[in-house]
């Protein structure tokens, strides 16, 4: 029989932060755990695996970890309704140190999306032409990193690594 193992963070239903109410804390708790995996992926990937694509069609490693912090920059301060602090567009890099600090300053940057109140997540922010709910953005947002952190998880098996998510830690 096979074991699934489940980040913990998704499995406690632990109490939202002082200004987080169920929902945003709830939402939060899926971001925080894909925020943990998509950086340990960007940190444990070697160097010399950034640039591997399967196929030619597909962004390399490093594209991936570049894009995953362009769009949470996008994303978050959509919802938190500050202009976009990125002036980079990190899918161009090359450098493992560079990419690796992208990401975990956007996903950090994100940390202050996710401590919005219930209330304030039903104010509508205008995000890929649509009117929609902060808490939807949030919820896209997290939805992408997992997104993303599944096509880390293929790379990092191809090239024979063992992905955060199934170390056992």
């Amino acid at each position: 029989m096979k074991t699934l193992l489940i980040p913990a963070v998704l499995l406690a239903v632990a109490a939202p932060a002082a200004a987080q109410g169920p929902l945003v804390g709830s939402v939060g708790a899926v971001f925080e755990a894909g925020k943990a995996n998509v950086i340990a992926a960007a940190e444990q990937m070697p160097e010399e695996h950034y640039a591997f694509q399967p196929t030619p069609e597909v962004r390399t490693f490093g594209q991936l970890v570049g894009h995953v912090a362009n769009a949470s920059y996008m994303i978050c301060s959509t919802a938190t309704g500050q202009t976009n602090p990125n002036q980079t567009n990190f899918e161009n890099s090359t450098s493992k140190a560079e990419l690796v600090r992208a990401v975990t300053d956007a996903l950090t940057y994100c940390d202050a999306a996710y401590s919005m109140g219930d209330e304030d997540a039903k104010a509508l922010v205008s995000l890929f032409g649509r009117e929609q709910p902060k808490l939807s953005a949030l919820t896209l947002n997290a939805a992408h990193d997992w997104e993303h952190y599944g096509n880390m998880v293929t790379y990092m098996r191809i090239k024979g690594l063992v992905p955060p998510s199934s170390q056992g830690n």
